[in-house]
């Protein structure tokens, strides 16, 4: 995979660019020192001015309102935010019309962005240090004083402390430490009642007349000889050795914001702060993030809201991958030039970065994918299509660097496909050397190759292909036409376009369309959703600890809807061998740790990422790019094939020749998933799982289906379809009997909507408060004493009965069942 770049023989600019905006996968607009605003059109291949702005006005960087919020178009998304050198914030229509302007700092704004849902701005300009906590000392000479705002109190120095004298005899001195070394001069706001104090610890610092530090620099090359607030106590100067530093009245002394990025959920942002990247949240008590990221000033960062991984990249000449909580996944070596740009693609899977001369496409884990040396100067800013195809530079020498992804490469088994032009697609069988040449009308966006199928989506539709015959492809029209996720599985495939999520089958049937309120489908990835023959798992996008399953056929949610919980956050959603909802419901916790097969991954570094899994190979690509290849056991895939075509005996005959205990673990599932109680009796046995064995024996001598079938939905977990299953089958006295079973008492009001068994819950209750010496409490227990008399024989005798009628029921039911079979 590489970028193919294009250069204009002569620019359009005639200064240096400055920023590039896409509107549209076809049009562009860029801003430079001359400014001018222009529009291109890479249908047509015409350039226009759009504007000329005042001459006072230099744009540093510009960002489109976003078009659609989760499907829905924006008000007013036909227009962009222009920051400046005047200290301004520019609201800028389409057609070029300044529809406001905003007074955002007092220096240049050198960086805006729009928040996710476009409902919030950021700009970057100036950067706040953080303070220290303050030390007491004790008393030197004084050098210098200062006068209170009120002139009822004085502020001298002693040596490294500070002292505020007030002028009437019996008030109280107030006196701290302020200084490592001796404090040469000090100085106490009018207007804004601070103090300002230097000394030869190389420090100024800013405190409140309450002594309370607000502000502490980091150290100078030589001592603080001089402080001053200025009249309006809005600034104040600090001299020192061939030194004079003017500040405002925070202590802040000009750090530039030179990017800023918003987080996927909107509610953070993140700066640059010299070394430093700053990660700050929109709530006020919040904990911010600091961290020094590279050992030269920041010069970009972009925050993808898919990944919701960090991209820096600065003046040490390197890029770095970092996660949302300012871990270290990726770091360059050091470039030629310092790096000033980086962008993520839209779906996360790639990003640019450039430098002088250079631009470099990259996985996300960092590893490059080819590295470009156009003659376009720096490049100050990179700009990503919205499909993703397609890359904008702005170059420092008046010059707007497009670019587009080609040679991008899809394998499985014994065929090879590769992007050749942006229309185009070469397939190969490397059996064979048999070559076919795909031709599309529009150009291809994403593709997917599995299990024996192509999936090829553009601008505007859909294309299928199969292995067996790749000249007539099936082809339907597309809802959005902006797919930026396919998933495939073998019987279907799932394409995730725009903001909605659809599953069709390869005849191009749309076989569902899962929804979920609240959950935003247009930041899935390929690590937050999978796809199965029957399920669809998909990692909630605000709480990474929870998993929702729906049904591949209906699209409806699993069960009743809630979702999978877990204690720590997933990282990945894989498509295993059995489906997500039969690994979730019929393995106990106990064999359930069995399913866990851990594998040296000393062979494939951290962190590994799967590539493939086809058969018994698995290709895994290592954190340098590189593929290795490895093999795994046969036995699963086996025993799945085999427990889809219900071949019980000889799923038992692999576990007994395999002798392993994940083996035996799956079948245990899988039987119970099935209802094949004799394979999972032997299955439990086998993983010495005494209890569930005994369970399943006494699911067998149980005389009804119907209870049979609500115990198995008990075995795996299911209490309440258990007991709708029950009370379905007139079976009132079993579904009271799990809840007392469970000690689920308030669950036991069948017993009293029914009017039966009331006393046998009440015996259950009185025994168990006697066990545990309690007494009752519970307001409703001691309403439903009143009145009923507690007999066991009684009781006994009814739950007798209760068994009776069953047996009765069911042994009519197969007479039944017989006549009619002899008919």
């Amino acid at each position: 995979m590489r970028l193919k770049t294009s250069l204009l023989k002569q620019p359009k600019h005639r200064e240096l660019v400055s920023c590039v905006g896409w509107t549209s996968a076809d049009e562009l607009y860029s801003c430079s020192d001359d400014h001018h605003i222009l529009r291109w059109n890479l249908l047509t291949n015409d350039t226009s001015v759009l504007v000329k702005l005042q001459d006072q006005i230099y744009p540093l960087d510009l960002h489109w309102l976003p078009k659609s919020v989760s499907g829905k178009k924006q008000a007013g998304a036909d227009s962009f935010a222009l920051t400046s050198t005047d200290g301004k914030l520019h609201l800028v229509s389409k057609s070029g019309r300044v529809e406001k302007s905003v007074e955002a700092h007092r220096g240049a704004v050198l960086a805006g962005r729009w928040n996710h849902d476009g409902t919030a701005l950021i700009t970057g300009a100036l950067q706040h240090t953080p303070s220290e906590d303050c030390i007491s000392t004790p008393r030197t000479p004084v050098y210098s004083v200062a006068w209170a705002p009120d002139s009822g109190r004085v502020l001298y120095t002693a040596g490294r402390q500070l002292v505020i004298k007030p002028l009437q005899p019996s008030a109280k001195v107030l006196q701290w430490k302020a200084h490592d070394g001796v404090i040469l001069k000090v100085d106490w706001s009018a207007v804004n009642d601070l103090i300002l104090s230097g000394g030869e610890d190389c420090k100024y610092k800013v405190w409140d007349s309450y002594g309370r530090l607000l502000f502490s620099s980091s150290a100078h090359d030589y001592p603080v000889t001089s402080v001053a607030w200025a009249p309006d106590g809005e600034l104040f100067a600090m001299g020192s050795f061939h030194t004079l530093r003017l500040c405002d009245k925070t202590g802040n002394a000009g750090t530039p914001v030179y990017s800023v990025a918003w987080a996927p959920d909107s509610g953070r942002v993140l700066y640059t702060a010299g070394r430093q990247l700053v990660i700050k949240p929109l709530q006020p008590s919040a904990k911010v993030l600091q961290w020094k990221a590279h050992d030269g000033v920041i010069l970009k960062v972009d925050w993808s809201a898919v990944n919701d991984l960090i991209l820096s990249g600065g003046e040490d000449c390197k890029y770095k991958v970092w996660d949302s909580y300012g871990r270290l996944l990726f770091s360059s070596s050091a470039h030629d030039y310092p790096v000033t740009s980086v962008a993520w693609a839209p779906d996360g899977e790639l990003f640019a970065m450039g430098s002088f001369h250079t631009l470099r496409l990259c996985d996300k884990t960092g590893w490059s994918y080819s590295l470009e040396k156009p003659s376009t100067g720096s490049l100050f800013s990179l700009a990503w299509s919205a499909d993703g195809t397609q890359l904008a530079g702005a170059c420092g020498n008046g010059h707007v660097l497009f670019a587009h992804v080609v040679e991008q490469r899809w394998e499985w088994r014994n065929f090879e496909i590769t992007l050749t032009k942006r229309r185009t697609m070469q397939v190969r069988n490397v059996l064979n050397d048999a070559v076919d040449v795909l031709e599309f009308r529009d150009r291809v966006i994403k593709a997917s190759l599995a299990h024996g199928h192509l999936v090829v989506t553009t601008s505007l539709q859909c294309y299928v292909y199969s292995a067996k015959n790749w000249n007539t492809p099936l082809i339907f029209d597309l809802k959005e036409g902006t797919v930026s996720l396919i998933v495939q599985a073998e019987r279907h495939f799932l394409l995730v376009d725009g903001a909605e999520l659809f599953v069709y089958s390869y005849e191009g049937r749309l076989v569902s369309s899962p929804k979920s309120p609240g959950m935003r489908m247009d930041i899935l990835n390929s690590q937050s959703i999978s796809l199965s023959n029957d399920t669809i798992a998909i990692r909630d996008t605000s709480d990474e600890r929870v998993v929702f399953l729906f049904e591949a056929q209906t699209g409806k949610a699993i069960g009743d809807g809630k979702p999978l919980n877990h204690k720590v956050n997933t990282h990945t959603l894989s498509s295993v061998v059995v489906s997500p909802g039969v690994c979730s419901c019929s393995v106990s916790e106990s064999a359930a740790q069995r399913l866990l097969d851990p594998v040296s991954c000393s062979e494939f570094s951290r962190p590994p990422q799967m590539v493939s899994y086809e058969g018994t190979q698995v290709t895994v690509r290592r954190v340098d790019g590189s593929l290795v290849c490895t093999a795994v056991s046969p036995y699963p895939s086996l025993l799945h094939e085999y427990t889809g075509s219900g071949r019980w005996e000889d799923t038992l005959r692999i576990c007994r020749f395999a002798k392993d205990q994940t083996l035996w673990s799956c079948l245990a599932g899988l039987a119970m998933a099935n209802r094949e109680l004799s394979t999972a009796e032997v299955a439990y046995a086998a993983i010495g799982e005494i209890d569930k064995v005994q369970y399943i024996n006494f699911i067998k001598d149980l005389p009804s289906r119907d209870s049979c079938l609500a115990h198995m939905l008990l075995f795996s977990g299911h209490v309440q379809e258990a007991e709708a299953t029950l009370l379905q089958a007139n079976l009132n006295y079993h579904a009271i009997q799990i809840h007392i079973s469970l000690y689920n008492w308030d669950r036991c009001e069948p017993a009293v909507k029914y009017k039966t068994h009331v006393d046998t819950v009440l015996a259950h209750r009185q025994k168990f408060l006697q066990d545990f010496g309690k007494q009752e409490t519970n307001k409703r227990f001691l309403q439903y004493s009143e009145g009923v008399e507690v007999d066991w024989e009684k009781i006994q005798a009814k739950i007798e009965m209760e068994f009776a009628m069953e047996r009765e029921k069911a042994a009519n039911a197969s007479v039944r069942s017989s006549v009619s079979i002899r008919r």
